[in-house]
């Protein structure tokens, strides 16, 4: 039971329309359609299209989002293409790390290991080592400056070859102390026997070392020379007395042989650098174009022949 005095949900000035108002804004009536005042059914609402600047605003949204899309997955792909090309030279770093230390490993364990094997210590290993590559230079030097016949390093290879053989024998051998022991027993009985034959080694040699410096350095300069000469003759003399006067066995014979030969190859290669020295005019013609400076030259000339260039007044 209603009651009386109050609006029914039809009479709501809200929700109710005016008998002749018509159908709402925005609306369209099609045929056959009842308007909604008319208690038919009501049909969908068509929207308005869009306007030509909303539409080209819209696209442009679109392009911008699909381009922000782009380029957000090419910065992924990038990063990780860089991340990847990171770890692989980090890699080939460390790849190349190990390939050169064990270069390094290989070029000074072996002569260190040859010395122990060879000779009984690490130290010769060392000396010959570096009297080894000190050679490789001098000879890589002398190919290089090699712009005549008269060098080379085979020649004195053979004698520093010769130098090295006799003197490994004659200390392996023991022959040059034996040699010094008899000198010493038969002519100088009165030193001590112990140390004998070192006394009358290193004395001797001494004697004539400082001899071979005085007239070598009188004839190659003034007083002073002569005087350099004399003390470093005497110098050289009683070390090579002492080291010849010394039972050094088969091992530190065979090494001193080898140290020999590879100093007389070396000083060979020198001597023979100083003696020839170096032709600059014949250095120059290996390393300068020279044909292809002349075959140009002739070119422009027989070039300005046929078109002189016209003076101007």
């Amino acid at each position: 039971m209603a009651r009386t005095g109050s609006p029914t949900l039809d009479e709501n000035p809200r929700t109710t329309t005016p008998p002749d108002a018509g159908p709402p804004r925005g609306w369209r009536v099609g045929a056959g359609a009842t308007p909604p005042g008319d208690g038919g059914g009501v049909p969908p609402p068509e929207p308005e299209a869009p306007g030509l600047g909303e539409q080209i605003g819209a696209t442009r949204d679109a392009g911008k989002r699909l381009f922000d899309a782009h380029l957000e997955l090419a910065k992924a792909e990038f990063g990780e293409i860089a991340d990847a090309v990171k770890r692989a030279a980090a890699l080939i770093g460390v790849a190349i790390g190990a390939a050169i230390f064990a270069g390094l490993l290989v070029a000074i364990g072996t002569p260190l290991f040859l010395g122990e094997w060879l000779f009984g210590s690490i130290g010769w290993g060392i000396l010959l080592g570096l009297l080894l590559m000190l050679t490789i230079a001098v000879a890589a030097g002398v190919k290089a400056l090699d712009a005549s016949t008269s060098w080379g390093i085979a020649p004195p290879f053979v004698v520093a070859a010769v130098v090295g053989i006799v003197v490994g024998v004659a200390l392996g051998l023991d022959l040059t102390n034996r040699g010094w022991t008899a000198l010493g027993d038969a002519a100088f009985s009165g030193l001590d026997p112990s140390s004998r034959p070192l006394v009358l080694a290193a004395g001797s040699l001494a004697v004539i070392g400082a001899i071979i410096g005085l007239i070598a350095g009188g004839l190659g300069g003034g007083a002073g020379a002569a005087v350099g000469g004399l003390i470093g003759g005497a110098i050289a003399g009683a070390l090579l007395g002492a080291l010849t006067a010394i039972a050094t066995g088969p091992r530190v014979g065979a090494a001193i042989g080898v140290a020999a030969g590879l100093i007389v190859w070396i000083a060979l290669m020198a001597v023979d650098i100083v003696r020839h020295g170096v032709d600059t005019d014949e250095l120059k013609e290996r390393f300068m174009p020279d044909r292809t400076i002349e075959v140009t030259k002739e070119t422009i000339e027989w070039a300005r022949e046929r078109m002189p260039l016209s003076r101007r007044s």
